[in-house]
């Protein structure tokens, strides 16, 4: 325990050693707000990606809505870039990738008041396999991600009047820095090495320094807590938990202003760190993207173009009874995928031996993550046992389009987020009701009445038995609460992104009154 305190000691004196070094050798133009500042058409928001751009939808809307309104925006994050003419899944085969690149929204990269300052990647010498190597080349990795990130903060971008942040989970995971090379407890030494978000605990804390610097004021958007993420997987009483909870809860003291993604979240950080800055509630909405498929022949056209989807076209038009579930994942330890596996083997059990009319299930499930390839096996596995009979399981990693299209041509979406902290809210939630997909989700945490009103647009689960009566009741012959959760979902889907934005960030930012 001395030598891990001593470490993170080090490396935080290593970083405010770098940070004092680079601000004496670099000095920065200190740019003052003036009267014109306070006109709409000169408002400037520099929103800053822990992570690729394309991944982050949230910041992404912030950045398009910014921009709707006249302002100004910065976008610093990793860009990635596909050839012209070439599709993320084209991209991914031929680069020989299990994780397709994601770019940035085409209405951001073509919007004049939109500017992408991007994060160069780590160049590949960085990365390794080897356990010896690792923990150096790890301490390189980070002084070369915060020298960017650093001068994409304050050399690379203008000054701007507002900063926006995010602080969502599986960022905290990307501090190899401290996992890695601190605690030696990462076994996958190759993905770690791999990962290119910058670390979360000094990105804070720059982010916070450059504002001061700049005159900037900061504005940081809870996605979650990070400690709380981090807690799953190292257990809430590790000591590298309990510094991050430290650090998230007291960085967070120096910020003008938070946004949160539930109230039970915004209750929480005034309870429990007592703010004086304002938090305001920022609920997710679907964008326009997002909307219902009513007509079955653009339904089945589009499913016939879909390679994941062909086969539930073949059998349905072949006159099999089956029906198309999607679920959206991101393969993490806060969604327990085992539920839902449980749950489709106790359904195909009972479609064998009580309800031989109940249909195939043809089951899409789009996302990436660390835990994909082990429920890959999984599923595998009872596939071979026999345990999945009526049950078609397909992974897909879609375009947004073809994402949005999917969810309002399948008959019901499933949620398997538990959430760590109890007051995070799923936005794949919210993307199901814009398109009109009514929802079972696991429902044992406190933000969830914010989320789904019970037996009205959704329908909540805390088992896998729960979770297989829901599907046995809303798939089996009677149809009719199905159609009613269908209709509750649209009905829910008639807020919107921009109606939940402008009144509350668009008015705090000055851009709508």
């Amino acid at each position: 325990m001395a030598v891990l305190q001593a470490l993170v000691i080090a490396c935080l004196s290593l970083f405010l050693a770098t940070t004092v070094a680079l601000v004496w050798v670099f000095p920065i133009g200190r740019a003052r707000a003036s009267d014109s500042d306070a006109k709409k058409a000169s408002i400037s928001v520099q929103i800053v990606v822990l992570g690729d751009i394309g991944h982050s939808p949230r910041m992404q809307y912030h950045a398009e809505s910014v921009a709707k309104h006249g302002g100004r925006v910065t976008i610093i994050g990793y860009q990635s870039k596909l050839p012209p003419r070439m599709t993320v899944t084209e991209f991914a085969y031929v680069n020989k990738i299990p994780l397709p690149a994601s770019p940035p929204k085409p209405e951001l990269l073509s919007n004049p008041l939109v500017s992408i300052v991007a994060l160069p990647p780590p160049p590949k010498m960085l990365q390794t396999k080897n356990n010896v190597l690792f923990p150096l080349l790890a301490v390189l990795k980070v002084l070369q991600q915060t020298w960017f990130l650093w001068s994409a903060l304050v050399y690379r971008s203008k000054p701007a009047q507002w900063m926006l942040i995010q602080l969502k989970p599986g960022t905290e995971l990307s501090c190899e820095f401290c996992i890695g090379v601190l605690l030696f407890q990462e076994t996958e030494v190759a993905t770690l090495s791999q990962r290119q978000n910058p670390p979360t605990v000094p990105t804070l804390v720059m982010a916070q320094l450059a504002c001061w610097l700049r005159n900037t004021r900061l504005i940081i958007d809870w996605h979650n807590f990070g400690y709380s993420i981090l807690a799953m997987k190292l257990g809430p009483r590790h000591p590298m938990v309990k510094f991050l909870r430290f650090h998230e809860m007291t960085a967070c003291r120096f910020a003008t202003a938070h946004f949160c993604v539930s109230k039970a979240m915004a209750r929480m950080l005034q309870q429990e760190i007592n703010l004086v800055a304002p938090i305001l509630v920022l609920h997710d909405r679907p964008p326009e993207l997002f909307q219902p498929i009513v007509r079955e022949d653009e339904k089945f056209a589009f499913l016939t173009s879909l390679p994941e989807t062909k086969n539930f076209v073949k059998a349905y038009r072949a006159g099999r009874q089956c029906e198309l579930l999607v679920s959206s994942t991101s393969w993490t330890q806060d969604e327990d995928f085992s539920i839902f596996l449980d749950a489709l083997c106790q359904y195909s059990t009972h479609a064998a031996t009580v309800d031989a009319k109940l249909p195939d299930l043809y089951v899409i499930i789009t996302g990436k993550g660390p835990l994909q390839r082990t429920y890959l096996r999984a599923i595998a596995a009872l596939t071979a046992e026999g345990k999945l009979r009526k049950i078609h399981i397909q992974c897909a990693w879609l375009t947004i389009q073809d994402y949005a299209k999917l969810l309002a041509c399948s008959s019901l979406g499933v949620c398997l987020h538990t959430s760590s902290s109890g007051v995070d809210l799923p936005m794949k939630v919210v993307d199901m009701f814009g398109a009109g997909l009514p929802v079972v989700a696991w429902d044992r945490y406190q933000a969830w009445p914010e989320l789904i009103t019970e037996g009205v647009d959704g329908k909540g689960f805390g088992s896998a038995e729960e979770l297989s009566r829901h599907l046995i009741d809303l798939l089996g012959e009677d149809r009719s609460q199905l159609q009613w959760l269908r209709q509750g979902a649209r009905n829910a889907s008639k807020r919107r992104w921009d109606d939940e934005w402008d009144p509350v960030a668009g008015e705090f930012l000055g851009l709508t009154s």
